[in-house]
C-alpha cells in the first residue's frame, strides 16, 4: 500500500475547500503536505463536561450517548479563535474540509506536533474507502491545565494508502452509520 504524494492527492482526492500548503504567520499549519493533508478544526466544538446538565450520576455510555454530558460551542458565530478544553478532558469538532474518499484508499489520520507537544491528542478511526462527509475529531487534554485550540487552523494530518486491488466492500456499500456527515456527529449505534 503506497502512501499518496501531495501531486496525488490534489490529483485523485476530493476535498473540499482545498488548501495549498503555505505559510500563514501565527496560525498552525494547514493544507496539502508532501505525503499527507495537514486538516483544519472547524469553528465549531462539543466540550465535555463532567457533570450531566439534568443532574446525577455521570456515565458515559457509547451504546447510549448523552448530549447533556457535552456543553456546545460555536467560535464562529461568537467570533471567537479559540475554545478552551478543561484539564483532563475532551471535546469533539468537526473538520473545515469535507472529504469523499475513493474506493481504492484508507486514509489514517496523526496529530499534529504542535499540539501534541503541549498535551493534546487527536483521534479519528480511519477513513475507510468510499466514505464521504465532514470529519468528526477528538480531542483529548491529557494535561492538569486548561488547553486552547484555535478554531479553523491546523489540527491534525491525514495520510492516504492506495490499495493494490480495490476492496470488494465500501463503507458506501455497508451504509455506514456515519456516511455524508455534514459536521460533528456524537457516537450512535444501529
Amino acid at each position: 500500500m503506497p502512501v499518496l504524494c501531495d501531486t496525488q492527492i490534489r490529483d485523485l482526492i476530493p476535498i473540499e475547500p482545498f488548501a495549498e500548503a503555505a505559510r500563514r504567520p501565527g496560525k498552525i499549519s494547514y493544507g496539502v503536505s508532501s505525503y499527507g493533508y495537514d486538516v483544519r478544526v472547524g469553528g465549531r466544538f462539543k466540550i465535555f463536561t463532567p457533570v450531566p446538565k439534568s443532574g446525577g450520576i455521570a456515565i458515559v455510555d457509547p451504546k447510549a450517548f448523552s448530549d447533556d454530558f457535552m456543553v456546545e460551542i460555536d467560535c464562529d458565530a461568537k467570533g471567537l479563535d479559540h475554545v478552551i478544553i478543561p484539564p483532563n478532558s475532551f471535546a469533539l469538532c468537526e473538520t473545515v474540509e469535507t472529504f469523499r474518499i475513493p474506493r481504492d484508499i484508507l486514509v489514517l489520520c496523526v496529530g499534529k506536533s504542535t499540539y501534541a507537544r503541549c498535551g493534546l491528542i487527536v483521534n479519528v478511526t480511519p477513513l475507510e474507502p468510499e466514505w464521504r462527509g465532514k470529519v468528526t475529531i477528538e480531542i483529548s487534554n491529557t494535561t492538569p491545565l486548561p488547553a486552547k485550540v484555535y478554531a479553523n487552523e491546523g489540527i491534525a494530518q491525514f495520510i492516504f494508502l492506495k490499495a493494490d486491488k480495490v476492496c470488494a466492500v465500501s463503507y458506501a456499500d455497508k451504509a455506514g452509520k456515519y456516511q455524508d456527515q455534514g459536521g460533528l456527529t456524537l457516537p450512535k449505534v444501529d
